[in-house]
């Protein structure tokens, strides 16, 4: 990034000026370090903001899904084929494991992880979900997932078109594919790129995006942004790179390099309102726990994980695998970043309704971009 940048608030997240200069070393007669808080000031007031808490209570609940994280994958091992799912309990702070034998619950019991007895494992309602996937739904299907608290695959379709013939034969080949729950949205889902707005993030043309997450070598960002070979410019329209990969429908992912005096670090950024945000890794946050959102638009917003491996079915086609938030967001926040306590979550796809009234945004998990493409997450 360009030195002018150094100075300038609205600056896309990641990509910031200057050297990322370790600190030195310290005498052995030091006093120690004070213990680092579990994640910015700006991010803990945001939390307040979003999901009504006080700031221990915003402490506390990152130091559950902290623990959470840690605790799901050996949840998961311990439940076997019986697994089916997992979530973070916000009341109790504690994670769930759904499980379909009473034996395999004492054994993930035994590991510290509070347990629920349902009738279907996580790789049965799967299936069923993929089966539903193979369909061809109409517009008025916004969504569906696997809901690990009730063992079904919740269909969710527009409201004021429930009675839509079209998704009537949809939600009844969908309930041949496996158990499912039919739930209504307000509105139909839809991509968050904006047009251009001078002195905001980085442009493909006339559309404007957020930068997700610093990989070495660039950033990774929405597919829905640009193509394989389009040029990317940032705030003052000098020439950042070129889009590398990318893809959407389908999935909604790319990664950009970047080069020309600009550069990468873990951070992402709060352009001059908040501070800003160091990335140390990408745990993926289990469903129930906090998340926030920076994007270009709307900077920071918070919200919990609603879901997990959702199929959006935008306009332009259906987008897989994707997790589903509360967290509002608008036009320009596409490609930003989602991260929980200092852990990189993914990047914003899109959602339905605004910052002002309320809605819900998906993203795509971070993880599975870093695979595709072979990236390394930038941390700090």
């Amino acid at each position: 990034m360009r030195h002018a940048t150094l100075l300038r608030t609205g600056l896309s997240a990641l990509l910031v000026v200057g050297a990322w200069t370790a600190a030195g070393p310290v005498s052995a007669s030091a006093a120690p370090a004070p213990a680092e808080p579990p994640a910015s000031a700006a991010l803990l007031s945001a939390m307040q903001r979003d999901l009504g808490l006080t700031e221990q209570q915003a402490v506390n609940r990152l130091a559950d899904e902290k623990a959470a994280t840690a605790l799901e994958k050996k949840a998961q091992r311990a439940a076997g084929s019986a697994f089916g799912g997992s979530w973070l309990d916000a009341e109790t702070g504690r994670l769930t494991v759904a499980v379909t034998t009473a034996e395999k619950a004492e054994v993930v019991r035994a590991t510290g992880a509070e347990t629920r007895l349902v009738e279907h494992s996580a790789k049965s309602l799967d299936a069923a979900k993929a089966r539903i996937d193979a369909l061809k739904a109409p517009s008025g299907v916004s969504s569906w997932h696997v809901d690990p608290a009730t063992s079904r695959v919740v269909v969710n379709v527009v409201a004021a078109d429930k009675a839509d013939n079209d998704v009537r034969a949809f939600v009844a080949k969908a309930r041949k594919a496996g158990p499912v729950t039919v739930r209504t949205t307000a509105e139909t889902p839809r991509t968050f790129a904006a047009g251009t707005v001078g002195g905001d993030p980085y442009y493909t043309g006339n559309v404007r995006c957020s930068i997700g997450f610093s990989v070495h070598g660039g950033f990774v960002t929405a597919g829905h942004c640009g193509g394989v070979g389009q040029q990317v410019r940032g705030w003052d329209n000098s020439y950042i790179g070129n889009f590398q990969g990318s893809s959407f429908p389908g999935n909604d992912y790319a990664w950009v390099n970047v080069g020309s005096g600009w550069w990468t670090v873990p951070v992402v950024l709060g352009w001059g309102t908040v501070p800003d945000q160091l990335v140390r890794g990408s745990n993926e946050a289990p469903i129930g726990a906090s998340i926030c959102r920076s994007g270009s638009t709307t900077r920071w917003h918070c919200g919990r994980v609603l879901a997990k491996n959702e199929t959006v079915n935008y306009s332009q086609g259906a987008v897989y695998q994707m997790t589903k938030t509360s967290v509002c967001a608008e036009g320009g926040d596409s490609g930003g970043s989602f991260i929980s306590g200092d852990q990189a979550q993914g990047v914003t796809s899109g959602g339905w309704g605004n910052c002002s009234s309320g809605g819900e945004t998906w993203y795509q998990p971070i993880n599975e971009i870093l695979n595709r493409y072979g990236l390394r997450l930038h941390t700090a």
